[in-house]
């Protein structure tokens, strides 16, 4: 072999060498984590947690991905708090200790209210939200609002994967519900009857799909009010409604307090057949921001714009209710086939210790709507425009998910309507 060819044999060998040493050396610098142990489960399965958890062992150590990881964990119904701790193992190895304060998750439902006619009306449910402590709810309930109504449903966002899951839900819903036409009004028993499978589908951290299929038939059958030739007094109708849901969440949570914005786009495709409702879309995106105001206190905002196929019937799909978007203006007293509603609230934490906190909160909600067959100017239209202020109370376990007891009292800033809503969970 030639001198040359042998020095640069030679040569390639000293720099393959000294290139395998620095990068051997450098690993050996980076920090790396040597296990996952995961403190303060009960119920909830550790397996579980970790499969989670984007740190896991022989991974680099990262606290971006430690506290993306937390937020991940607070996220879960069955988590009411968590955070975590790193020790140093031996060598360039670390312990990473993920400590969790869960929620009790099986809550029991029970409501009561007046329907449209000023019938009593009751609910009673039970659900669990950490379903084999692996993030699962299951439950259903019953209601009698004058008619029997009852729901089922799973739903199980990690049931294939860390990011693929799967949601079912049956229902057989009956109401008593207005229906709006030539200024006048009748009220019509609904019934829907639905089956839903859905697929949950984790893009990333900040990205989550939700798609699917809703196979239902609904009926209306004429009660007492106004009639009208154009108005069927009995209506069946088998429909196919394909649903698409965008979510994008950035918030930080701390127990009841939130800090950041999500977006929620909601995309719907119903086919039907009759001589009153066709082939629709409907479509609508809702914002939310929240802002930290010291210790004690938690703006909260919401922005929801929805659009909808303008077909001038009085099935009209966006409803004027209570317990929908302005609070105080009473039940399904009107609706629309496109709305823009704002509601934001101060809520300040009068009460806080170990479960217990209570909020008072100051609100004003607002909307608009376009009236069935109308025209974009309705929204500016005076006899369109909503606007409710209010004061309530939150009520709060800190140990149990989504255990808010709300209760608001709202009045109208244009008219003499006011009224008492209650609910669970926040009002957005």
């Amino acid at each position: 072999m030639p001198n040359s060819v042998l020095l640069k044999h030679i040569f390639k060998k000293i720099i393959f060498t000294f290139c395998l040493l620095a990068f051997l050396s450098v690993k050996a610098q980076v920090k790396m984590v040597y296990d996952v142990k995961i403190k303060g489960v009960k119920k909830t399965n550790p397996t579980f947690i970790k499969k989670l958890l984007e740190t896991k062992s022989g991974r680099v150590l990262d606290s971006l991905t430690l506290e993306k990881d937390i937020t991940t964990l607070k996220r879960l119904p069955g988590v009411s708090h968590a955070y975590y701790q790193v020790f140093h193992s031996h060598d360039n190895l670390y312990n990473v200790f993920v400590y969790i304060q869960e929620n009790f998750t099986i809550i029991p439902e029970l409501g009561f209210w007046t329907t449209t006619n000023n019938q009593f009306a009751y609910k009673i449910g039970v659900y669990e939200y950490n379903f084999l402590g692996r993030n699962i709810a299951i439950g259903g309930f019953y209601q009698n609002n004058g008619y029997n109504t009852y729901s089922f449903n799973v739903r199980a966002p990690n049931l294939f994967t860390r990011k693929l899951g799967l949601a079912f839900t049956h229902q057989n819903w009956k109401s008593e519900e207005p229906l709006f036409f030539d200024n006048q009004s009748a009220n019509y028993l609904y019934n829907n009857i639905s089956t839903e499978i859905l697929g949950l589908y984790q893009i990333d951290f900040n990205h989550h799909l939700t798609f699917g299929i809703n196979y239902f038939q609904e009926k209306y059958e004429y009660l007492r009010g106004a009639t009208s030739p154009n108005v069927p007094q009995n209506l069946k109708v088998d429909k196919i409604l394909y649903k698409l849901l965008y979510n994008y969440e950035d918030l930080e949570y701390y127990y009841h307090y939130l800090d950041g914005f999500k977006n929620i786009l909601y995309l719907q495709y119903v086919t039907s057949e009759n001589d009153f409702q066709d082939q629709f879309v409907i479509a609508w995106n809702d914002f939310f921001y929240f802002d930290r105001i010291g210790k004690k206190g938690n703006w909260a905002n919401r922005l929801r714009i929805g659009f909808a196929s303008n077909n001038e019937s009085p099935f009209a799909p966006f409803a004027l209710d209570n317990n929908i978007n302005l609070r105080g203006v009473g039940i399904i007293v009107d609706r629309g086939t496109a709305s823009i509603v704002y509601n934001t609230e101060y809520r300040h934490t009068l009460y806080d210790k170990k479960w217990f906190a209570l909020q008072a909160n100051a609100f004003i909600d607002a909307g608009t709507w376009r009236q069935p067959g109308g025209e974009i100017n309705d929204f500016w239209e005076d006899r369109n425009i909503q606007l409710f202020s209010g004061v309530g109370l939150r009520f709060i376990n800190k140990k149990i998910y989504n255990a808010i007891f709300r209760i608001d009292y709202g009045f109208s800033l244009r008219n003499n309507t006011k009224g008492l809503v209650f609910g669970i969970g926040q009002y957005f």
